[in-house]
């Protein structure tokens, strides 16, 4: 994984470095900070599903689950002026909730991912729309929450809060992930399911889990973005925001086959894809195109970890030709 990362880092350079020579502009205190606060936005969404990859599964209910999550918590501090560490606690549960409720359909069930993850898409959008009545919904003049409104959408020495979180919450997960029994467990499931399941490991419920954790950050991730935004459109709001974090993932060498992937490849990943999106935005190229660098990424992607799987594989056939040549040398005529 360390030369993958190694490229993605020097990706993001020559990257940056192009768009720079292009527009100046790009190393702009105001569009550094901006990015910044991109990538803290997208980059919780893009660790959770990451960690979802790693089993082998996938979750297309992100963007509408945030739609819903952001307006669960708008109303309750709008409309039942909750107060806003009950209301917080209760839109991250209601994420851990639901992404709970994806893993249990999962593993007893044996519904595929693919399946569970987009009808909750569809469920958590056109509730959310029917919920609202397809009407926006907002802060208005309601007010006692400013600590709150500082906390999620503002800086420190310039830096905004929502990166510097994005950052404690990667370091987190990377020891969570690769220092745990947990990351372990992950690890095996993604390689090889059944062979976990019978050399003993809990699958289930680490499944369960790694969609939980998904969830969790999504609640996290839907309220730093009603900061962001002021509002939530409940048919706008979130729309492929999942594919954001499957690029995201994909792009920092997590396989959609599952049991490969790292947190700092996923952070590389976010970084880089919000660089191109800015990018893209320098050019003056027209935003309705993000959906198809998007797409693009993705695709180079995949492609990339199919090669990557060919020349492994290949390397593995070859030693092991070799061991087998090299013991017949030795045996006795």
């Amino acid at each position: 994984m360390i030369r993958k990362e190694t490229g993605l880092f020097l990706l993001i350079v020559v990257t940056g470095a192009i768009t720079a020579a292009i527009n100046p502009q790009f190393l702009s205190q105001v569009n550094l900070v901006n990015l910044a606060n991109q990538i803290g936005l997208f980059g919780l969404l893009a660790i959770g599903l990451g960690i979802v990859i790693i089993t082998g599964g996938i979750d297309l209910s992100v963007g509408s689950m945030l739609a819903l999550l952001g307006i669960l918590f708008l109303d309750l501090l709008v409309e039942y002026e909750i107060a806003w560490p009950l209301a917080a606690m209760a839109t991250v549960l209601a994420g851990g909730i639901l992404g709970t409720l994806h893993g249990l359909l999962i593993t007893r069930l044996q519904l595929q991912p693919f399946v569970v993850t987009l009808c909750g898409l569809l469920i958590y959008r056109g509730t959310a729309r029917w919920y609202t009545e397809d009407s926006t919904r907002g802060f208005g003049y309601a007010g006692g929450y400013e600590w709150l409104e500082w906390l999620a959408s503002g800086r420190t020495w310039n830096i905004p809060h929502s990166f510097i979180f994005f950052v404690l919450v990667a370091l987190f997960t990377a020891v969570l992930i690769h220092k745990s029994v947990f990351g372990r467990y992950l690890f095996a499931i993604g390689k090889n399911e059944e062979a976990a399941r019978y050399s003993g490991l809990p699958t289930n419920l680490v499944i369960t889990s790694a969609y939980a954790i998904s969830g969790i950050l999504t609640g996290i991730s839907a309220m730093a973005f009603v900061f962001y935004t002021q509002s939530v459109s409940p048919s706008a709001h979130g729309n492929f925001y999942e594919l954001y974090a499957i690029a995201a993932a994909v792009l920092g060498g997590c396989s959609l086959r599952g049991g490969e992937g790292s947190v700092l490849g996923i952070v590389l990943g976010t970084v880089l894809l919000q660089v191109l999106q800015n990018l893209v935005n320098m050019l003056g190229i027209p935003s309705s195109l993000n959906f198809a660098v998007m797409g693009a990424v993705i695709l180079l992607g995949v492609i990339a970890d199919r090669e990557i799987q060919r020349r492994r594989q290949a390397a593995i056939g070859r030693k092991q030709l070799e061991q087998r040549t090299l013991a017949g040398t030795r045996s006795p005529a």
